[in-house]
Protein backbone atom coordinates (compact mmCIF):
# COMPACT_ATOMS: atom_id res chain seq x y z
CA UNK A 1 0.00 0.00 0.00
CA UNK A 2 0.85 3.56 -0.83
CA UNK A 3 2.78 5.30 2.42
CA UNK A 4 0.23 7.61 4.35
CA UNK A 5 0.27 11.04 3.27
CA UNK A 6 -0.26 13.80 6.73
CA UNK A 7 -2.31 16.06 4.93
CA UNK A 8 -3.66 19.38 6.28
CA UNK A 9 -7.34 20.01 5.24
CA UNK A 10 -8.03 22.24 7.99
CA UNK A 11 -8.25 25.71 7.19
CA UNK A 12 -10.20 29.07 8.94
CA UNK A 13 -11.31 31.34 5.51
CA UNK A 14 -13.82 32.95 3.95
CA UNK A 15 -14.65 33.61 0.56
CA UNK A 16 -13.39 36.57 -0.67
CA UNK A 17 -11.85 37.72 2.80
CA UNK A 18 -8.75 38.61 3.23
CA UNK A 19 -6.73 36.97 5.10
CA UNK A 20 -3.02 37.92 6.92
CA UNK A 21 -1.43 34.41 6.54
CA UNK A 22 1.99 35.33 7.32
CA UNK A 23 4.20 38.72 7.56
CA UNK A 24 4.53 39.17 3.73
CA UNK A 25 1.49 36.92 2.54
CA UNK A 26 -2.26 38.24 2.56
CA UNK A 27 -4.67 35.09 0.82
CA UNK A 28 -7.92 35.54 -1.13
CA UNK A 29 -9.90 32.43 -1.39
CA UNK A 30 -11.84 31.99 -5.01
CA UNK A 31 -15.39 30.43 -4.40
CA UNK A 32 -14.81 27.74 -6.59
CA UNK A 33 -14.74 24.85 -4.70
CA UNK A 34 -14.58 20.99 -6.10
CA UNK A 35 -13.02 17.79 -6.38
CA UNK A 36 -10.23 19.53 -8.27
CA UNK A 37 -9.76 22.67 -6.49
CA UNK A 38 -11.15 21.65 -2.55
CA UNK A 39 -12.44 24.84 -0.90
CA UNK A 40 -11.61 26.84 -4.41
CA UNK A 41 -8.56 29.01 -5.21
CA UNK A 42 -5.90 30.53 -3.00
CA UNK A 43 -4.66 34.13 -4.59
CA UNK A 44 -1.41 35.35 -2.76
CA UNK A 45 -0.58 39.11 -2.38
CA UNK A 46 2.84 39.27 -1.54
CA UNK A 47 3.93 42.48 -0.25
CA UNK A 48 2.76 45.62 1.07
CA UNK A 49 2.48 48.34 -1.06
CA UNK A 50 4.13 47.32 -4.19
CA UNK A 51 2.84 44.02 -4.53
CA UNK A 52 2.99 40.92 -6.56
CA UNK A 53 -0.39 38.33 -7.16
CA UNK A 54 0.30 34.79 -7.63
CA UNK A 55 -2.61 32.87 -9.51
CA UNK A 56 -5.48 34.88 -9.79
CA UNK A 57 -7.70 32.40 -10.04
CA UNK A 58 -11.39 32.19 -12.48
CA UNK A 59 -12.95 34.81 -14.12
CA UNK A 60 -15.67 35.46 -11.52
CA UNK A 61 -16.86 38.94 -11.25
CA UNK A 62 -17.91 38.61 -7.25
CA UNK A 63 -14.04 37.22 -6.44
CA UNK A 64 -12.61 39.79 -8.97
CA UNK A 65 -14.35 42.52 -6.87
CA UNK A 66 -12.96 41.16 -3.76
CA UNK A 67 -9.79 41.17 -5.31
CA UNK A 68 -9.62 44.50 -6.07
CA UNK A 69 -11.20 45.74 -2.76
CA UNK A 70 -8.02 43.67 -1.20
CA UNK A 71 -5.46 45.73 -3.57
CA UNK A 72 -7.04 48.89 -3.26
CA UNK A 73 -4.16 52.10 -2.74
CA UNK A 74 -1.61 49.71 -3.66
CA UNK A 75 0.38 48.28 -7.21
CA UNK A 76 0.25 45.40 -8.61
CA UNK A 77 4.02 45.06 -9.97
CA UNK A 78 3.83 41.47 -11.38
CA UNK A 79 0.49 39.03 -12.10
CA UNK A 80 2.52 35.31 -11.81
CA UNK A 81 1.06 32.53 -12.71
CA UNK A 82 2.04 28.88 -11.80
CA UNK A 83 0.15 27.31 -15.17
CA UNK A 84 -2.58 27.90 -17.60
CA UNK A 85 -5.88 26.08 -15.88
CA UNK A 86 -9.00 27.45 -15.65
CA UNK A 87 -8.89 27.70 -12.01
CA UNK A 88 -5.75 30.03 -11.75
CA UNK A 89 -4.55 31.80 -15.13
CA UNK A 90 -8.29 33.38 -16.16
CA UNK A 91 -8.49 36.10 -14.41
CA UNK A 92 -4.63 37.10 -15.18
CA UNK A 93 -5.02 39.41 -18.18
CA UNK A 94 -8.11 41.11 -16.41
CA UNK A 95 -6.10 42.00 -12.91
CA UNK A 96 -2.88 42.95 -15.03
CA UNK A 97 -5.38 45.51 -17.39
CA UNK A 98 -6.74 46.48 -13.83
CA UNK A 99 -3.50 47.20 -12.46
CA UNK A 100 -1.34 48.39 -15.15
CA UNK A 101 1.15 45.92 -15.04
CA UNK A 102 1.99 42.86 -17.31
CA UNK A 103 1.37 38.62 -17.08
CA UNK A 104 4.06 36.37 -16.52
CA UNK A 105 4.02 32.61 -16.57
CA UNK A 106 6.69 29.92 -17.93
CA UNK A 107 4.89 29.71 -21.56
CA UNK A 108 1.34 29.85 -22.72
CA UNK A 109 -1.73 27.10 -22.19
CA UNK A 110 -1.08 23.55 -23.27
CA UNK A 111 -3.56 21.41 -24.11
CA UNK A 112 -4.49 18.38 -21.10
CA UNK A 113 -6.76 16.02 -20.53
CA UNK A 114 -8.51 17.71 -17.62
CA UNK A 115 -11.17 19.04 -19.77
CA UNK A 116 -12.41 15.05 -19.71
CA UNK A 117 -13.13 15.61 -16.20
CA UNK A 118 -14.81 18.91 -16.02
CA UNK A 119 -12.05 21.25 -15.19
CA UNK A 120 -10.94 22.89 -18.39
CA UNK A 121 -7.64 23.79 -19.46
CA UNK A 122 -7.35 27.93 -19.93
CA UNK A 123 -5.99 27.67 -23.72
CA UNK A 124 -6.43 31.48 -24.64
CA UNK A 125 -4.20 32.68 -21.64
CA UNK A 126 -0.32 33.61 -23.39
CA UNK A 127 1.72 35.48 -20.60
CA UNK A 128 2.57 39.18 -21.34
CA UNK A 129 6.41 37.67 -20.67
CA UNK A 130 7.38 34.30 -20.29
CA UNK A 131 9.54 33.34 -18.03
CA UNK A 132 12.77 31.00 -17.51
CA UNK A 133 13.72 29.21 -14.88
CA UNK A 134 15.43 31.50 -11.68
CA UNK A 135 14.18 34.91 -12.86
CA UNK A 136 13.69 37.51 -9.69
CA UNK A 137 11.26 39.65 -8.88
CA UNK A 138 11.83 42.66 -6.35
CA UNK A 139 9.32 44.69 -4.02
CA UNK A 140 10.11 46.77 -1.00
CA UNK A 141 10.69 44.15 1.52
CA UNK A 142 10.13 40.78 -1.04
CA UNK A 143 12.33 39.10 -3.43
CA UNK A 144 10.25 36.04 -5.54
CA UNK A 145 12.15 33.63 -7.58
CA UNK A 146 10.54 31.30 -10.48
CA UNK A 147 11.44 27.84 -10.04
CA UNK A 148 10.71 25.87 -13.12
CA UNK A 149 8.97 22.33 -11.77
CA UNK A 150 7.49 20.13 -14.75
CA UNK A 151 4.94 17.23 -14.06
CA UNK A 152 1.50 18.29 -13.34
CA UNK A 153 2.08 20.89 -16.62
CA UNK A 154 5.18 20.74 -19.20
CA UNK A 155 4.75 24.54 -17.94
CA UNK A 156 4.43 24.45 -14.61
CA UNK A 157 6.17 27.04 -12.42
CA UNK A 158 6.52 28.03 -8.62
CA UNK A 159 7.67 30.88 -7.02
CA UNK A 160 9.78 31.01 -4.08
CA UNK A 161 9.93 34.25 -1.04
CA UNK A 162 13.38 34.62 0.13
CA UNK A 163 12.59 36.42 3.07
CA UNK A 164 9.61 33.54 4.19
CA UNK A 165 12.25 30.80 2.51
CA UNK A 166 8.31 29.63 1.58
CA UNK A 167 7.14 28.79 -1.94
CA UNK A 168 4.11 29.01 -3.98
CA UNK A 169 3.86 25.56 -5.30
CA UNK A 170 0.55 25.97 -7.36
CA UNK A 171 -0.96 22.01 -8.07
CA UNK A 172 2.89 20.65 -7.95
CA UNK A 173 2.58 19.72 -3.86
CA UNK A 174 -0.78 20.33 -2.28
CA UNK A 175 -1.86 19.64 1.46
CA UNK A 176 -5.14 18.30 1.04
CA UNK A 177 -4.41 16.08 -1.93
CA UNK A 178 -1.84 14.31 -4.36
CA UNK A 179 -1.49 15.95 -7.25
CA UNK A 180 -2.76 14.83 -10.98
CA UNK A 181 -0.18 14.29 -13.37
CA UNK A 182 -2.64 13.76 -16.74
CA UNK A 183 -0.63 13.29 -19.96
CA UNK A 184 -0.08 14.13 -22.76
CA UNK A 185 1.04 17.39 -20.73
CA UNK A 186 1.50 15.62 -17.88
CA UNK A 187 4.65 13.32 -17.02
CA UNK A 188 5.37 11.34 -14.16
CA UNK A 189 9.37 11.47 -14.73
CA UNK A 190 9.63 14.48 -14.70
CA UNK A 191 7.09 15.31 -12.08
CA UNK A 192 9.12 12.93 -9.66
CA UNK A 193 12.39 15.19 -10.43
CA UNK A 194 10.52 18.09 -9.81
CA UNK A 195 9.59 16.71 -5.97
CA UNK A 196 13.67 16.13 -5.44
CA UNK A 197 13.97 19.36 -6.64
CA UNK A 198 12.11 21.35 -4.52
CA UNK A 199 12.67 18.99 -1.59
CA UNK A 200 16.24 19.28 -2.03
CA UNK A 201 15.64 23.36 -1.86
CA UNK A 202 14.75 22.86 2.46
CA UNK A 203 12.11 25.59 2.53
CA UNK A 204 10.06 26.23 5.81
CA UNK A 205 6.52 26.58 4.12
CA UNK A 206 4.74 25.39 0.98
CA UNK A 207 1.58 27.33 -0.32
CA UNK A 208 -0.47 25.42 -2.57
CA UNK A 209 -3.00 27.26 -4.33
CA UNK A 210 -5.58 25.09 -3.00
CA UNK A 211 -5.66 24.76 0.72
CA UNK A 212 -3.72 25.08 4.04
CA UNK A 213 -0.20 25.90 3.68
CA UNK A 214 2.37 22.82 4.29
CA UNK A 215 4.44 23.93 7.59
CA UNK A 216 5.92 20.82 10.01
CA UNK A 217 8.10 19.22 8.48
CA UNK A 218 8.14 20.06 4.65
CA UNK A 219 11.03 17.84 3.66
CA UNK A 220 8.94 14.85 5.35
CA UNK A 221 5.63 15.81 3.59
CA UNK A 222 7.30 15.88 0.03
CA UNK A 223 9.38 12.42 0.93
CA UNK A 224 6.32 10.58 1.66
CA UNK A 225 4.36 11.97 -1.39
CA UNK A 226 6.77 10.85 -3.14
CA UNK A 227 6.80 7.29 -1.68
CA UNK A 228 2.60 7.82 -1.88
CA UNK A 229 4.07 7.43 -5.94
CA UNK A 230 6.28 5.02 -5.24
CA UNK A 231 3.80 3.18 -3.44
CA UNK A 232 1.37 3.38 -6.73
CA UNK A 233 3.56 2.18 -9.03
CA UNK A 234 4.36 -0.89 -6.93
CA UNK A 235 0.49 -1.76 -7.13
CA UNK A 236 0.48 -1.37 -10.71
CA UNK A 237 3.41 -3.79 -11.37
CA UNK A 238 1.60 -6.17 -9.19
CA UNK A 239 -1.66 -6.28 -10.95
CA UNK A 240 0.12 -6.57 -14.02
CA UNK A 241 2.42 -9.56 -12.63
CA UNK A 242 -1.00 -11.35 -12.21
CA UNK A 243 -2.05 -10.82 -15.86
CA UNK A 244 -4.44 -7.48 -15.98
CA UNK A 245 -4.03 -5.71 -18.75
CA UNK A 246 -6.48 -2.97 -18.11
CA UNK A 247 -6.41 0.61 -16.40
CA UNK A 248 -9.78 1.10 -15.35
CA UNK A 249 -9.71 -2.71 -13.41
CA UNK A 250 -6.61 -1.74 -11.65
CA UNK A 251 -8.27 2.03 -10.76
CA UNK A 252 -11.30 -0.11 -9.93
CA UNK A 253 -9.55 -1.85 -7.05
CA UNK A 254 -6.26 0.76 -6.40
CA UNK A 255 -8.58 3.32 -5.34
CA UNK A 256 -11.60 1.85 -4.15
CA UNK A 257 -11.33 3.74 -1.04
CA UNK A 258 -11.58 7.14 -3.14
CA UNK A 259 -14.91 8.77 -3.89
CA UNK A 260 -15.65 7.60 -7.21
CA UNK A 261 -16.37 10.77 -8.94
CA UNK A 262 -12.01 11.04 -8.75
CA UNK A 263 -11.75 7.59 -10.14
CA UNK A 264 -11.34 9.39 -13.80
CA UNK A 265 -8.54 11.45 -12.76
CA UNK A 266 -7.30 8.71 -11.10
CA UNK A 267 -6.96 6.84 -14.36
CA UNK A 268 -5.08 9.20 -15.86
CA UNK A 269 -2.73 9.42 -13.03
CA UNK A 270 -2.33 5.87 -13.06
CA UNK A 271 -1.32 6.18 -16.91
CA UNK A 272 1.03 9.28 -16.28
CA UNK A 273 2.97 5.57 -14.28
CA UNK A 274 2.34 3.57 -16.77
CA UNK A 275 3.49 5.59 -19.68
CA UNK A 276 7.07 6.01 -17.14
CA UNK A 277 7.35 2.56 -17.13
CA UNK A 278 6.41 1.89 -20.64
CA UNK A 279 9.79 5.02 -21.53
CA UNK A 280 11.50 2.67 -18.83
CA UNK A 281 11.51 -0.45 -20.87
CA UNK A 282 9.36 -2.44 -17.85
CA UNK A 283 6.04 -2.44 -19.58
CA UNK A 284 4.88 -2.86 -23.10
CA UNK A 285 1.47 -1.23 -24.28
CA UNK A 286 -0.77 -2.25 -27.15
CA UNK A 287 -0.79 1.64 -28.63
CA UNK A 288 1.80 4.61 -29.28
CA UNK A 289 0.93 6.64 -27.50
CA UNK A 290 -0.33 4.70 -24.44
CA UNK A 291 -4.04 5.62 -23.72
CA UNK A 292 -6.27 4.29 -21.24
CA UNK A 293 -8.15 1.71 -23.15
CA UNK A 294 -4.64 0.31 -24.07
CA UNK A 295 -3.88 -2.85 -22.86
CA UNK A 296 -0.17 -3.64 -20.66
CA UNK A 297 2.25 -6.47 -19.93
CA UNK A 298 4.87 -7.02 -18.23
CA UNK A 299 8.41 -7.10 -20.49
CA UNK A 300 9.32 -9.65 -17.97
CA UNK A 301 6.28 -12.15 -18.93
CA UNK A 302 6.35 -10.99 -22.50
CA UNK A 303 9.51 -12.54 -22.08
CA UNK A 304 8.42 -15.94 -21.23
Amino acid sequence: MPSPIPFVRDIDFEYGRVDQVSPLIRRVIANNPGPFTFIGTGVYIVGKGEVAVIDPGPMDDTHFTALKAALEGETVTHVLVTHGHSDHSPLAHPLAEWAGCKTYAFDCAQPTAKGELGSEDDPDFEPDVKLCCGEVFTGPGWTLKAIHTPGHTATHMCFALEEENALFCGDHIMGWSTTIVAPPDGDMGDYMTSLDKVQDMNFDTLWPTHGAPIKDDVHGFIEAYKAHRRGREAAILEHLSKGEISIRDMVSDMYADVDKRLHPAAALSVLGQMRQLVKEGRVLASDEPCLIESNYQLVSMAAE
